[in-house]
């Protein structure tokens, strides 16, 4: 298991009770890092079942009409029952006024470590701070994966199932809880040949005061904008963020929380308590004053796109290979709207317990692993600082990556394309680092390179010179290293209960 947030931790836990035998490596420490771990998470949780067309619908059109019902019933009833499960290995759900449990509201930092403690009790071996850096191959297949520890001990686990779990990809924006999350596990799963889709629908930034880093979107529900004169901005029938972004290219936006009533804003303090800890400590009661606002790309940690998953095993088409989590597209359940929030939190739980009993399953027809070579990808990386240098300029501004046009993507993607052909020299120690830049480079380039082959505007893809949708939905899947292939793929056309 690649990947110790949700996603990682639902899948090592589901397949170690089963019997596996099971080795879990994540970047940073499993159970404290990541973006779920870094404040309060809602889940998607509808227990029951004449209720999941309404959910479904709620977010089809906004979606582009790329969601499937098949999909988000099945990813709802399967969060439920994990949350359920979780309850009963001990997690203190907090109480709704009526004393029921609220299983839609997850404390990050004591979920975290609850799934850690019974990763431990369950026999999971945890490699803290040991980023993986490549997968281990037997021909066409993944047996297995690689990495370097913090202090510089390189490790093998040889698997016959292999998942990757590793969150999705902020560019280093500095959105709270999102510095692990640079695409290494979606580069190691391009270099054995998965196929990726949604990666248009990746470009979704999250609001935030501009003096801090946390995004949570839910205080923002009621939200005021205003220009610097004092007049108020419309938002009204597209993404706030866009909205904001519009204005913002031009002149400062400051927004209040002017539409929460007393009731709201004490449950809000409750609930989302660090999200407010920032102007408790600028003096700014953010629900009758004004603040500035900012916005950090929060590219594929709330976007949509990432790992094609074969089927509701977590498979890829790659043998051997999983994904969950934010590092798997999420189109099934929000099409090309972001997912932030409870529809991710919902897939992370679900696609992670998925793809731990399908790896074990895999697992159990595959028997050991006799042989494994180490990819010759994995030694190639990149320049950490250009890397950065070049994200910052490409894939950061507002104007390129929310309000896009032909030219503006064909010369982001020299500059992309470029960074990536660099030869650089892996030396033993800063391969990781390596290694997350490249992973980061091929995600901004797969991003844009979907977005040139999209030639329309739907949901969070935005294009200044194709502003209208054309014709039927239909997904896009993206490929390769070097090289990148894009190809539509048609959809089964299916109306949304109402």
């Amino acid at each position: 298991m690649l990947g110790g947030g949700p996603a990682g931790a639902w899948a090592a836990l589901t397949a170690a009770r089963a019997g596996a035998e099971v080795v879990l490596a994540d970047k940073g420490h499993c159970g404290t890092s990541g973006a779920a771990a870094a404040s309060n998470n809602s889940v998607w949780y509808v227990p029951q079942p004449e209720d999941y067309p309404r959910h479904h619908a709620e977010r089809y059109d906004s979606g582009g009409q790329l969601s499937e019902r098949e999909w988000v019933d099945a990813v709802l009833a399967q969060a439920a029952a994990q949350l359920h499960l979780f309850a009963e290995l001990g997690y203190p759900f907090p109480r709704t006024q009526s004393g029921a449990l609220n299983y839609a509201s997850l404390r990050g930092p004591d979920a975290q470590r609850l799934l850690r403690q019974l990763l431990r009790r369950a026999g999971v071996t945890i490699l803290d701070h040991s980023p993986a850096t490549g997968l281990l191959r037997d021909g066409a297949a993944v047996v297995g994966a690689q990495g370097w520890t913090r202090e510089g001990a390189h490790w093998q686990a040889w698997a016959p199932a292999t998942v990757i779990a590793t969150g999705g990809c902020a560019f280093l924006s500095g959105a709270l809880g999102t510095n692990v999350c640079t695409g290494d596990g979606q580069l190691a799963a391009a270099e054995a040949g998965a196929l990726f889709s949604g990666m248009e629908f990746s470009n979704q930034y999250g609001l935030s005061a501009a003096f801090s880093s946390v995004t949570k979107g839910l205080p923002f529900h009621w939200a005021s904008y205003y220009r610097a004169d004092g007049r108020e901005i419309e938002v009204e029938g597209e993404e706030p963020f866009v909205a904001v972004a519009r204005v913002l290219q031009e002149e400062a936006v400051y927004a209040c929380f002017d539409r929460a009533d007393a009731d709201i804003e004490r449950w809000l303090r409750s609930a989302q308590a660090n999200a407010f800890l920032p102007y408790d400590r600028m003096g700014i009661d953010p629900f009758s004053q004004r603040f500035p606002v900012g916005l950090r790309l929060e590219g594929t940690v709330r976007g949509t796109g990432g790992i094609l998953l074969r089927d509701r095993s977590g498979a890829t088409q790659v043998p051997g290979l999983y994904a969950a989590g934010d590092a798997a597209s999420r189109e099934p359940i929000v099409g090309g709207r972001s997912g932030g929030g409870s529809p991710n939190g919902a897939w992370a739980i679900a696609t992670g317990t998925w793809a731990g009993k399908g790896a074990w399953e895999h697992a159990q027809r595959v028997g050991r692993v006799r042989h494994a070579d180490t990819d010759p990808c994995s030694l190639r990386v990149a320049d950490p600082a250009d890397a950065l240098a070049v994200i910052r300029r490409e894939l950061w501004p507002l104007g390129k990556n929310v309000f896009r046009e032909e030219a503006g993507l064909l010369a982001s993607l020299q500059a992309l394309d470029d960074a990536w052909a660099q030869p650089v020299q892996a030396v033993a120690g800063q391969v990781a680092a390596g290694r997350q830049a490249r992973a980061m480079l091929l995600m901004g380039r797969m991003a844009y390179r979907s977005a040139l082959a999209r030639r329309e505007s739907r949901a969070l893809h935005q294009r200044m010179d194709h502003p209208a949708s054309q014709g039927h939905p239909y997904r896009q899947h993206v490929r390769g290293l070097d090289t990148l292939s894009v190809s539509a793929a048609a959809m089964r056309l299916a109306e949304p209960a109402p």
